[in-house]
Formats: structure tokens, sequence, C-alpha cells
């Protein structure tokens, strides 16, 4: 199943928990969710973390996930999306600071089934692959030695791999090679995590494999639409 990752920022002037609102009351409601092809969808909205000084590249990120490449061409012409969900998004979204991942999840600590979902809060961790590394090799490091290592952080409640589609590698080069999903409690689980050593040794493994630069980890909690069980 593909399992699609959309992340939008606010349309100018429009504050962040406006851009909340109107996503997940609004347009996924009275638009996206009406597309037939969705097999589940869930908007996931940013939580603030303390200390934070810069501007958050998203503010959120809708999950998609679709049966298969037919049915998300399919559900790109119909008339639910182009008459619907695509003329509604300038209304709420910057349109040229969204990111778009086609990904398939693998799913490393189960936590809840998936037909009931996962409680607590999210992080969402984007990654590119080291330079000179290739897309097999970071596969492959990140499922039998980066897992593992991530696996062992205390309060960690679930953790799912989703990998950008091959599909997109014979087009252009992806933004991002994958998406890692850690699910916790709360706000305050992940701050005890991160101040652990073991996400020390998760942070010092990302230099073996992935490019610094292009790391990129926000928080959210997810907002389910369609499910959690599935369409």
């Amino acid at each position: 199943m593909i399992h699609q990752l959309i992340f939008a920022f606010p349309r100018p002037g429009m504050s962040e928990e406006a851009f909340h609102q109107y996503w997940t009351e609004e347009h996924a409601v009275r638009y996206a969710s009406k597309i037939p092809q969705i097999k589940r969808y869930s908007v996931d909205t940013r939580i603030p973390r303390k200390g934070e000084t810069t501007e958050p590249l998203w503010s959120g990120v809708a999950e998609i996930w679709l049966e298969n490449d037919e049915e998300q061409l399919a559900s790109l012409q119909t008339p639910e999306f182009l008459e619907g969900a695509r003329l509604d998004e300038p209304r709420w979204a910057a349109f040229w600071r969204s990111l778009v991942l086609d990904t398939e999840t693998e799913t490393v600590v189960p936590g809840e089934p998936d037909d009931q979902g996962q409680p607590g809060v999210k992080l969402i961790v984007l990654v590119k692959r080291r330079e000179g590394m290739t897309v097999e090799e970071f596969r492959s490091y990140s499922r039998e030695l980066h897992a593992p290592l991530v696996a062992g952080i205390p309060g960690l409640r679930r953790y799912d791999q989703s990998y950008t589609r091959d599909s997109w590698y014979s087009v252009s080069e992806p933004p991002f090679d994958a998406a890692y999903h850690l699910w916790f409690d709360d706000v305050e689980a992940v701050d005890a995590a991160e101040a652990g050593p073991d996400q020390a040794k998760v942070l010092a493994d990302y230099a073996n494999f992935t490019n610094p630069r292009y790391v990129h980890s926000l928080l959210f909690r997810q907002n389910w639409i369609i499910g959690p069980a599935t369409r």
C-alpha cells in the first residue's frame, strides 16, 4: 500500500492555530476525505517544542493511504480532487512550501494494531542518505543497524520506517529517502527520551548513513479523518 506524506505550511497571514483548525475541520472533512480511493487519512498537527527559536519548515502533515499506483492515479482524476481538494488548498496552505513523499512503510516496533490507532504523540524524522551511498546501502543500514538503536529508546511505543518508493528514483532524486515515525505517550516522554543516553547513540549514528544537513524532525499529534481502520 502507498503511504503518502504531504507536509504543509500556512499561507501568508494565517496563524498556525487557524491553519490546523481549517485543515482538520474544513479541508479534510469537506474535500479530501471525499476522494473515494483514499483508504485511510490522518492530519498530523505540529506541536511546538520548548526553546524553539526558528520558524518550522512545516506545520502539519497529511498521511494518506492508497491501495496501489492505479488507485493513486485515479484519485487525481476525480472531481472530488480536481473540483474540491485541489481548488481549496490555496485558501489555507502555502503550496510553494509543500513537500510530497510517496513511501512504503515498514513497522519495527508494533505498538497498537493499525485498525485501532496509536495514542500519544509522534516524532517524524526526515532523512537523506549520505553522499556516495546507494539507496540499497542506505536502506540496509537503516533496517539492520539503525533501527535496533531506535527501538531501544526508553518510552518508545511504536516505530515505523517509511521509505521513498522506488518509482521516484526512476524519474529524479527525491528530497528525502525515508521518514521515521516514533510514537511516545506524551511530550514529556519525548523530552525524557531525547535527554537520555540512548537518544545520543541514535543521533551519533545518523552520521554513518545520512547527510546531517538533511535530517529534520518535528513533533505531531495525529488526527484521524478516515480511520484508523481502513475504509
